[in-house]
């Protein structure tokens, strides 16, 4: 019986799995495909982040927000005007994440397009 319970503790100790960041567009995914600009990667990639989760006001309601090195461009349209040549990831942060970072009226989300080769929350 205690064989039975330690089996697969020790299959998990030896588990070389690795954790894949579901929030992140990485550089050599994005070189795997052939995007002409960033809204078409992340439509492919990860269309749920495109998605307006719900309305954050009743009077003004909120949308994903659009970041380029941390300057803010809008909504998920301007992910057209981003052309790949120079991006090297695309991070997708939360409303929750993105409201303690950017403030209160990022309730519905940011997505990050970085030319910077570090990936950082």
């Amino acid at each position: 019986m205690v064989a039975i319970a330690m089996a697969p503790a020790c299959a998990r100790r030896g588990s070389t799995t690795t954790h894949v960041d579901r929030s992140v567009i990485t550089h050599d995914q994005l070189a795997a495909h052939k995007f002409t600009n960033a809204y078409e990667a992340v439509e492919a990639l990860h269309s749920n982040w495109l998605i307006t989760k719900g309305a954050d006001s009743f009077s003004t309601p909120g949308a994903v927000r659009v970041y380029l090195d941390n300057t803010n461009l809008g909504g998920v349209d301007k992910l057209r005007d981003i052309t790949m040549e120079a991006v090297q990831f695309i991070r997708y942060f939360d409303g929750v994440t993105a409201t303690a970072r950017w403030g209160l009226d990022h309730g519905n989300g940011v997505i990050l397009v970085s030319t910077h080769p570090v990936v950082s929350p």
